[in-house]
């Protein structure tokens, strides 16, 4: 057992129920390592955490934050054979990585890309392996498909950018800021839909010869449900990763049937270890090596101090970043 410096959640609020504190972190199990956590990504669940909308899973500390994480192997359970002490690690976890210390089911984690830094690699977890699953696994993409991305200057916006374009698929983006549509350009963005007042689905036919999407990545939910299924191509799939635009909207069902178009949601945080392990397991084995030749990369907007915690999550609500906030112990 040792002690742990964390961010803690002090009941529901605004930022200032967020400050530093100390918690006991236990010795790895048989089949667990114990991390010691250099960085963390921010992700919109902590926001909707610490405001009481999102509460952490069975098992996980109910009021330390954190879904991902990159550190140094402190120690290893006495069945362990995949990491041994000092082994560069990355991961998701259910809460609890913004500590200096954390335990983590040893299945359940990815080597560090070779030579990448460890406040990069936190900006990799979380977005990437969401954006994996709902692309390949959840959305079926498959090569010269067009997939539309919302909110494509946020951190799964990216991952799914460059996910999709490495697969061969033809990606559109929308958001609401032309600045994030120009620097997603530069990422090799093909075709860029500014978002006034939930209108999209007429602009992505214009822009894909009259098509329409394959796949649908979506973080926003209801606001841009009705347009979403506007949006889609015979056979469609929309997948439902985010709800910030609302969890309650009229399904347009007509429409759907006519289009034998499927809507699918799905979420990461509550999965079972073992569906995790084989998520991160067959993420490392595809594409843990482009990041190391430079065909993937983690799109890094700012890395803060953990102790400007309360900074970071205002950032983050103010739609300010692009590309994952990181904080570092």
């Amino acid at each position: 057992m040792i002690e742990a410096r964390a961010v803690r959640i002090a009941g529901k609020g605004d930022v200032d129920v967020l400050s530093l504190d100390t918690l006991r972190v236990r010795d790895a199990g048989p089949w667990e390592i114990r991390v010691q956590v250099a960085a963390a990504g921010l992700n919109r669940a902590d926001l909707l955490q610490r405001r009481g909308y999102y509460p952490a899973p069975p098992g996980v500390p109910a009021d330390v934050p954190g879904l991902e994480y990159s550190g140094t192997v402190e120690q290893v359970g006495e069945e362990v054979r995949e990491f041994a002490p000092g082994d560069a690690v990355m991961g998701i976890v259910g809460g609890g990585a913004m500590a200096t210390h954390l335990l983590v089911p040893a299945r359940e984690a990815m080597r560090v890309p070779a030579g990448m830094p460890l406040t990069e690699a936190a900006a990799i977890p979380e977005v990437f392996l969401t954006a994996f699953d709902a692309l390949f696994g959840q959305g079926r993409l498959a090569p010269g498909q067009t997939v539309l991305v919302h909110a494509i200057g946020s951190g799964v916006g990216t991952a799914a950018l460059q996910l999709g374009l490495l697969a061969g698929g033809r990606v559109v983006g929308t958001s609401r800021s032309q600045e994030k549509l120009t620097r997603c350009r530069e990422l090799g963005l093909e075709a860029a839909l500014l978002v006034d007042n939930n209108q999209f689905a007429a602009a992505l036919f214009e822009q894909n010869g009259g098509r329409g999407s394959d796949v649908i990545l979506d973080t926003i939910g209801a606001s841009y449900l009705n347009e979403n299924v506007k949006a889609l191509a015979l056979g469609g799939r929309l997948v439902l990763v985010g709800l910030l635009g609302g969890a309650s909207a009229e399904l347009p069902l007509s429409l759907l049937l006519g289009k034998r178009a499927s809507v699918i949601g799905t979420v990461l945080r509550s999965r079972p270890t073992e569906e995790k392990a084989r998520l991160a397991q067959d993420f490392a084995r595809d594409l843990l090596g482009h990041f190391e030749r430079g065909k993937l990369k983690p799109v890094l907007d700012v890395v803060l101090p953990m102790r400007e915690i309360r900074a970071a999550h205002q950032r983050m609500e103010q739609n300010q970043n692009f590309g994952k906030i990181v904080l570092q112990w």
